[in-house]
């Protein structure tokens, strides 16, 4: 894609999911945070929305389906996998680092020396392994998206591929759900599937147009994203109102409907492409930059300085993160990816036919008297 087609209304769409987040983290969290009391007693009335800021990440799994069927259209799976490998890498160790260097200089977080090794593969999730930084399970999820597609990809990512694609992955998630199948729950993660399925069904609305059938999809994905988001609301995140859920979802659905239809193309100032580069990084680091600095800040600034100067401390980590290290750390990576795919590329050379064995002269008869 080009930048004068870049579709820049999602830049603003995932750093708004990623801001959500961080109010959630610094503002709405119920648990042990950053802060020496629960942020949600710290700052009661602003709570009361930013409890719901959790839902950042049901936004940023649905942008995550337009976006990376986008990336995969016409690639193989060793392209896309460099593409993915490239994008989520180096910002990913720098964050898996800072948070050994907090916890080495500052005793605090998770960033023991046992945990940082296998942190750095990413594959700490399925391993059993706890996460340096708690938002690290979000890119677990977010694995298994990129593991399914890669397969979509070796088959040929087509209009058609993708249709028995997302029937079969929203069918069989709802299948293990309902046999209890461990290993297929795991592979299919039926409770973001509709997520990942109703941003892929809008994206072929985007790029083919829209459908009764490419409709039904979104609209099946919406109603499984209704039903999963309650269930989380009365377990994972117990006190929070399921309409306040249900209207949440539907919205993230409809906006992403208008992004499909070209009706936010107005939106699309050239400045939003750096609020979306700056809203990985800004992700991955803000919970650990606000426990060293909110335990020296506070409470000798009030609460409302803190938060700004956490704030903004987050932001301009994340600047720093997506210019020093994003981006050279991507160039060097890319390069190195894509040279270890050449011998993939080449023709494969004739075999050597082996030398021919001499066959050895026969030996003479002996003369005979």
């Amino acid at each position: 894609m080009t930048r004068a087609d870049r579709l820049r209304e999602l830049d603003l769409l995932r750093f708004l999911a990623a801001l959500a987040v961080v109010l959630y983290h610094f503002t709405g969290f119920g648990g042990a945070g950053p802060w020496p009391d629960p942020a949600r007693e710290l700052f009661g009335g602003l709570a009361a929305v930013t409890r719901y800021g959790y839902l950042g990440v049901d936004l940023f799994f649905a942008v995550s389906g337009f976006v990376i069927l986008m990336s995969a259209w016409g690639r193989g799976p060793g392209e896309f996998g460099v593409s993915r490998l490239v994008r989520l890498m180096p910002a990913y160790w720098a964050s898996v680092l800072l948070g050994a260097v907090v916890y080495g200089a500052f005793h605090l977080g998770n960033g023991v020396p046992g945990l940082v090794v296998p942190n750095l593969t990413m594959l700490q999730g399925g391993l059993g392994v706890p996460n340096v930084d708690a938002v690290y399970w979000t890119l677990w999820v977010e694995l298994h998206f990129y593991v399914l597609v890669a397969v979509l990809a070796g088959i040929g990512i087509t209009y058609r591929s993708c249709l028995v694609f997302m029937a079969a992955w929203l069918l069989g998630g709802v299948f293990a759900d309902e046999a209890g199948g461990k290993l297929l729950q795991v592979m299919l993660v039926p409770t973001w599937s509709p997520y990942f399925v109703g941003g892929m069904a809008l994206f072929l609305i985007h790029r083919h147009g829209p459908t009764l059938l490419l409709w039904g999809y979104v609209a099946a994905s919406w109603l499984l994203a209704l039903h999963w988001g309650a269930w989380r609301a009365g377990t994972v995140f117990k006190g929070s109102d399921e309409r306040v859920v249900a209207a949440a979802v539907t919205g993230i659905f409809l906006v992403l409907a208008l992004v499909a239809t070209g009706r936010l193309r107005r939106v699309r100032w050239p400045g939003l492409t750096l609020l979306g580069a700056l809203t990985y990084p800004l992700y991955l680091t803000h919970s650990q930059i606000a426990l060293p600095l909110l335990d020296r800040a506070y409470p000798d600034l009030n609460r409302w300085a803190a938060l700004a100067l956490t704030t903004a401390a987050s932001l301009l980590l994340a600047y720093g993160v997506h210019r020093l290290i994003e981006r050279p750390g991507q160039a060097w990576l890319r390069a190195g990816l894509r040279a270890s795919l050449k011998p993939l590329r080449a023709p494969e050379p004739p075999p050597v036919e082996p030398a021919p064995t001499p066959t050895p002269a026969p030996t003479p008869a002996p003369a005979r008297d």
